[in-house]
């Protein structure tokens, strides 16, 4: 266990929006919780799936003040010290439901400070994050030839640029036929113990 000047705040987004309790990234989201609180670290946890985001549809609406269900969410982001995103591949990225959350959260007024949109952020600089996306094709299809597109601009586009890192990633594909889900699981736990 680790020393209590290594704990971590962790904030968990499981960004299925199906509440299927089937659904992998569940699994997967619950093993990181199970890990990190294991090993001392203090845990919230964001289920999208419970959570009726909407899109936003202008930027006078992204340059407002959110509604009192996101500045919610925004407060567990400046609590925490390290942030963890599950979700899974669909149509080569994030689920609308995700994107629609990232939007609502990362507005210009929380995550820089003001109006304009500056590289490396504000108050989010300095925390750590791990990105986790499931799929059905190979993770070195997606990879090599689509060259993680969606992971990347979420890693980049998004958080490096309100000042997440470092933004570590995990690609689990073939899920639907996974025969070493246990194992995964484990070494997702083992993640979660480190706050890696």
């Amino acid at each position: 266990m680790p020393a209590a000047s290594q704990h971590r705040r962790i904030l968990i987004v499981d960004g299925h929006p199906d509440p299927d309790p089937g659904r992998f990234c569940h699994a997967l989201a619950a093993a990181y919780a199970q890990g990190a609180v294991s090993a001392g670290h203090v845990v919230h946890r964001l289920n999208l799936a419970d959570h009726g985001i909407q899109p936003l549809s202008s930027r006078a609406e992204w340059e407002s003040e959110p509604p009192s269900s996101i500045a919610a969410i925004q407060e567990d982001l400046l609590w925490a010290e390290h942030l963890v995103i599950i979700y899974p591949l669909w149509l080569g990225d994030l689920p609308a439901r995700l994107k629609a959350l990232l939007e609502q959260v990362f507005r210009p007024a929380f995550a820089f400070g003001g109006k304009a949109v500056s590289p490396g952020g504000g108050r989010l600089k300095g925390r750590s994050a791990r990105v986790i996306v499931t799929m059905g094709m190979p993770a070195l299809i997606y990879r090599t030839v689509f060259l993680s597109h969606s992971l990347a601009s979420l890693k980049r586009g998004v958080l490096g640029l309100v000042g997440f890192g470092p933004v570590r990633d995990t690609v689990l594909g073939g899920v639907e036929t996974r025969r070493d889900r246990e194992r995964v699981l484990a070494r997702v736990r083992a993640m979660g113990a480190r706050a890696a």
